[in-house]
């Protein structure tokens, strides 16, 4: 539009040169085309509005939901509502809004989800480590670290795009579905990728909410394993999916299991950014820049900023120089963006792109979740507190 507006005025002057010497009034409608263009609009700010109003109504509306005592008890968060709603809007309202809405919608789910990821900083405190000790540290790290390993492996076993299998791998190791949207952007993930990992993650992490009590309360009666309360609590903040989760399959035997699970859990949510550092190098070292990497040109490694300031939050965090009111503040805030983010990627994924993964991302993540339960059980009966 922009190179139509030149081209319009650069022709009303030529007309205007042609006739000026009949009329001198002429010179007014040679320069009304050019001032009726609408060309500035394209670069104006107000473009990302009603993308932007569409992705916060529907977080609003996911963080609403969330609230509902049916759907706190059963651990749904926030973002996996959030990403629900703009799924069903996005498959179908949103392509008759998309010409509007898509600046926003894309502002959503990428600058304003590298912000969240920063802000989460302000959940965690290095003393969070000292609190689970150097054995829950090693059991958070050792699980990390074999179950996104065998994410990778068995994906590529599944013939699966190395994409996809590195979105369930982050899901299932760390944090849920704000592992995967901090991961989407280093690994060039696509939203349809990213929204199936997420999917992965609320099925399984649902599941073990569940499962999880269901074992200790089992366990308790017949005596098969020495798994106390706090041994449970840290089983569980290693290995369920989301912090939603976690607090609910935690507060399910008690409040002092429900502590400890959510340290253990916070504890890992820490590892997001050295993880996230970590798969640059491996992507960029594996030279697979231009399909599911994030190596530049050059073949350098690049950095994911938002990692490292992500891991400064949490050092700030830790100093204590925040008063309490603006940490609240920026969590609350921090809940509004990536639940936004959530939204905007659900309105931009397509269900045929979900179907066409077809099984094997189900599949892939039901494996993990086996790990997750046996392996991390495994782990936190041998290893003492």
């Amino acid at each position: 539009m922009r190179k139509a507006a030149v081209a319009v005025a650069i022709d009303s002057t030529m007309q205007h040169s042609l006739s000026s010497s009949s009329s001198p009034s002429s010179t007014l409608p040679a320069a009304a085309p050019a001032a009726a263009t609408p060309a500035p609009r394209a670069s104006s700010p107000l473009r990302l509005l009603p993308g932007l109003l569409l992705a916060g109504a529907l977080a609003a509306l996911g963080t609403w939901l969330a609230q509902l005592p049916v759907m706190a008890s059963h651990g749904f968060s926030a973002l996996t509502l959030s990403i629900v709603l703009g799924l069903l809007v996005g498959n179908t309202l949103y392509p008759a809004l998309a010409p509007r809405c898509a600046d926003g919608v894309g502002l959503a789910k990428g600058r304003l989800l590298r912000a969240g990821i920063v802000l989460y900083g302000l959940r965690l405190t290095f003393q969070d480590i000292g609190q689970v000790g150097v054995a829950g540290v090693l059991i958070d790290a050792a699980m990390l670290t074999s179950t996104f390993l065998l994410a990778q492996w068995l994906g590529a076993r599944l013939g699966l795009d190395q994409r996809t299998s590195i979105l369930v791998g982050a899901g299932s190791s760390i944090c849920g579905a704000a592992a995967v949207l901090a991961t989407e952007p280093v690994a060039q993930g696509r939203p349809s990728d990213a929204a199936v990992a997420v999917a992965t993650v609320v099925v399984f992490g649902t599941l073990g909410m569940f499962l999880y009590p269901a074992l200790f309360h089992w366990n308790a009666a017949h005596g098969w394993l020495a798994l106390d309360v706090q041994q449970y609590g840290r089983y569980v903040g290693s290995t369920v999916h989301e912090v939603a989760q976690v607090v609910a399959a935690g507060a399910a035997v008690g409040p002092q299991a429900a502590d400890v699970a959510v340290i253990a859990k916070m504890v890992r949510v820490m590892m997001l950014a050295p993880f996230l550092l970590v798969l640059s190098l491996w992507l960029t070292r594996r030279g697979r820049g231009s399909a599911a990497g994030n190596a530049n040109p050059r073949g350098g490694i690049t950095i994911p900023w938002f990692a490292v300031l992500f891991i400064a939050m949490a050092g700030v965090n830790s100093l204590g120089v925040l008063p309490e009111p603006a940490v609240h503040a920026g969590i609350h805030l921090d809940n509004a963006l990536l639940a936004i983010a959530m939204a905007g990627l659900g309105l931009t994924t397509h269900v045929g792109a979900i179907r066409a993964a077809g099984v094997r991302p189900l599949l892939l993540a039901s494996v993990l979740f086996v790990w997750l339960v046996l392996g991390g059980l495994a782990l936190n009966v041998l290893v003492p507190l």
